[in-house]
């Protein structure tokens, strides 16, 4: 499969685009390579990238697909950009605008930066530094123009911000240095083709046909080393269509570590696994003789091993989520829609806006814990201390309080609902415990 990333560079009516085995996807931006369905052995062309709007891709993102098997390509745009940087690591890059950048002949993401409609449409509205560049090559070889007053034209447009660097505005900045007989040229080209100096879209065509093709020299594989940051983005983006929903992995899980009564025996299993697993350079060990090897039979294993959880590995997430029920997962995408609509309702909301005695509150409530037995009840379910418990059930306060309004306006006290034992969305553990599965 070829997974082409593109925006405003090349229209979706392409006929090169509408071929069997190509998947179109729009500009990328951080986390998309994670998904799963680029598995080893596509192919990404890279094309276009948001990095305004939005977080950019990361380049860690781009040598861990690669990592994975996944040939990744890169041409015109941000793609041309992270092939220069990358191509030491094993990205391919096309076109004239990537050897560009690795001559160093060009360099900044303002060379290739356009502005787009607001309203979803990918159309650029704007005119990139290298297109224009481009254009006053040509108009130099045409004669229109000398080097001089060319370079003094592309530093007038240079100095318009890129986001308002229209047709009108190149035409504006031509009169105002003098060069109408420039404007009108360009006009004149443009009428008789409308891609009329497009290289953006020029090296986009070149790179989804060297995709198309098979094009695949040699690359240069490089390790990717796991750091806590790339984890914690293949988990967060890792997500999966279970009941007709596409649900958040890490959600899903951190739901049945707040509120699944037997999560801590879960947990206990999962350590197991882990140690049976982890052969640190020789066979893997039973859970009881690591702990005798670490001299810590006094304390339980989860106060001594905090293994990172890879959410992208199926058998751990299958482990971690085998309490589920269809209950619980319609619960997380209630849950998922409560933070949501918080987000919508309060511009620039963020978990991290939740109060932290709030949450704490929660767990206590839920966990039907002393205060004093937070990090223990926290560590026994694999959030490793009390702290960590709360930034993690931060996602799921809005809900939570959802809910509770909810049975508050139809006559439920407080005290009712902690009376019926709130487990798991509400339920009793007796109705937990034979729920649906």
């Amino acid at each position: 499969m070829i997974h082409v990333f593109v925006g405003p560079t090349l229209s979706r009516s392409e006929p090169e685009l509408d071929e069997v085995g190509m998947r179109m996807w729009p500009p990328a931006r951080h986390g998309d390579l994670f998904d799963a369905a680029i598995r080893g052995g596509d192919t990404v062309v890279l094309i276009d990238g948001v990095y305004h709007q939005a977080p950019a891709l990361r380049h860690k993102e781009i040598l861990a697909a690669m990592g994975r098997g996944v040939t990744v390509i890169g041409a015109a745009s941000i793609g041309a950009l992270r092939a220069a940087e990358l191509a030491p690591f094993g990205m391919l890059g096309v076109g004239r605008i990537f050897t560009a950048y690795v001559r160093g002949e060009i360099d900044g993401d303002d060379e290739v930066a356009v502005g787009q409609a607001p309203d979803g449409g990918w159309s650029a509205l704007t005119w990139p530094v290298v297109t224009l560049r481009h254009i006053l090559r040509l108009a130099r070889s045409a004669g229109v123009i000398d080097q001089e007053r060319a370079a003094g034209l592309l530093a007038g447009l240079r100095a318009v911000y890129y986001p308002q660097r229209t047709m009108a505005a190149v035409r504006a900045v031509s009169r105002h240095h003098g060069e109408s007989e420039f404007a009108g040229w360009l006009a004149e080209q443009r009428e008789r083709d409308r891609h009329f100096g497009d290289i953006k879209r020029d090296d986009a065509l070149m790179a989804v046909r060297a995709a198309r093709d098979g094009w695949t020299p040699q690359a240069v594989h490089v390790p990717v080393r796991e750091t806590t940051h790339l984890r914690r983005w293949s988990n967060f983006f890792a997500r999966s269509r279970v009941d007709g929903r596409e649900l958040s992995t890490e959600d899903r899980v951190v739901y049945q570590q707040v509120f699944d009564p037997g999560f801590a025996q879960r947990w206990a299993a999962y350590l197991e696994h882990c140690s049976r697993q982890l052969g640190d350079g020789g066979p893997g060990l039973p859970l009881a003789a690591r702990l005798a090897e670490a001299g810590g039979w006094v304390l339980a294993a989860h106060q001594l091993f905090h293994p990172a959880v890879d959410l992208r590995d199926e058998e751990s997430a299958a482990l971690l989520l085998g309490g589920e029920t269809r209950e619980d997962r319609q619960a997380v995408a209630r849950y998922a829609e409560a933070l949501a609509l918080a987000r919508r309702g309060r511009p620039g909301f963020s978990t991290g806006a939740v109060r932290d005695d709030v949450t704490r509150a929660l767990l206590l409530e839920v966990w039907r814990c002393p205060a004093e037995r937070l990090d223990a009840e926290a560590s026994a379910r694999g959030l490793v201390y009390g702290a960590r418990a709360v930034e993690a059930a931060k996602r799921l306060v809005p809900g939570f309080l959802a809910e509770r309004n909810e049975r508050t306006a139809y006559g439920h006290t407080e005290s009712e609902h902690t009376a019926y034992g709130h487990t798991k969305n509400g339920h009793t553990e007796r109705e937990t415990a034979h729920g649906e599965r």
